[in-house]
């Protein structure tokens, strides 16, 4: 929540987040800088309605209506009139309402800005999910940005060798059997296809013989 106190906001620009970052003392803010968010409204909003617009229910729309905050505190905190919009997603018939102080973009358009903010959260848990980021060496935007990228970077690669070897393994056992034999001297094809190694006999040999048999 403090964060948003410390982001330099950029006139023009969009803020998408989830509710739970709600705070009308802080939305204000948004709109005294000249900048727009989107965000979902909370279940038990106190607001009064101002006016509507008629919206096509065919797209997945419900209500697009303009609003002013009622509660005692939430009205002092944000004095301005809000966008209210309902939307029912087509694919999984999930009902949402969001809240935006932008009134030029069309109804569907700023449903569409919320739905790219669920593609950053779908990278962010194929990254938990995939990712052997264990812990950041970093806490710099560089740091951080190289760790992930070099993460990236390997995982790409076992996709690669996934694809060219045939192997059925999937990613993550394929980087679990790489740490495991990452200072073996093995084949990576035979690494993962558990084929056992062949030792070719050295044509000579200095050893001294210990036993004569």
């Amino acid at each position: 929540m403090n964060i948003l106190d410390e982001v330099p906001l950029e006139p023009g620009s969009y803020y998408i987040f989830d509710r739970g970052y709600i705070d009308f003392a802080r939305l204000y803010r948004f709109a005294l800088s000249m900048a727009y968010f989107v965000t979902r409204a909370k279940s038990k909003l106190d607001c009064t309605r101002l006016s509507y617009r008629n919206v096509d229910k065919s797209s997945g729309l419900r209500s697009d209506q303009t609003i002013a905050l009622s509660g005692q505190r939430s009205s002092k905190d944000y004095p301005a009139p809000l966008r209210r919009i309902s939307y029912v997603d087509l694919d999984t018939h999930k009902r949402f309402v969001f809240l935006t102080n932008n009134f030029e973009l069309s109804a569907l358009d700023v449903a569409k800005l919320y739905k790219c903010r669920w593609q950053v959260e779908l990278f962010f848990k194929w990254i938990k999910q995939h990712l052997r980021i264990k812990t950041f060496f970093g806490t710099s935007e560089n740091a951080v940005k190289t760790q992930v990228w070099i993460s990236i970077s390997v995982y790409v690669l076992v996709a690669i060798i996934k694809k060219e070897l045939r192997i059925e393994l999937s990613p993550n056992e394929i980087l679990q059997i790489l740490s495991v034999t990452l200072f073996g001297k093995v084949l990576i094809s035979q690494a993962l296809t558990q084929t056992p190694p062949q030792i070719e006999e050295a044509d000579c040999c200095n050893q001294l013989v210990l036993f004569d048999l």
